[in-house]
């Protein structure tokens, strides 16, 4: 299945856009999506868990992902 990934600040900027597409399997988890993302986009630099959103929820590596689900891949964020 293909699926769009939205990317914001660092992540948009390294990748040069702020979406990527990327094809899993289905029954593909939020790991395997991130996986893909790392293939296709090398340029981003993902941190080993990097936050993940589904359909605007936090979601665990484990969990399913299925098409027409929101993703996105949320940069860290510092400031005061």
């Amino acid at each position: 299945m293909t699926l769009e990934v939205l990317l914001f600040a660092s992540y948009a900027d390294a990748a040069g856009a702020s979406r990527v597409q990327v094809v899993v399997p289905d029954g593909a988890t939020v790991a395997d999506v991130v996986a893909a993302v790392r293939a296709a986009a090398p340029a981003i630099p993902l941190p080993k868990r990097p936050l993940v959103a589904v359909n605007h929820r936090y979601a665990t590596p484990e969990l399913a992902v299925a098409v027409g689900d929101e993703l996105a891949l949320i940069p860290p964020v510092a400031g005061g």
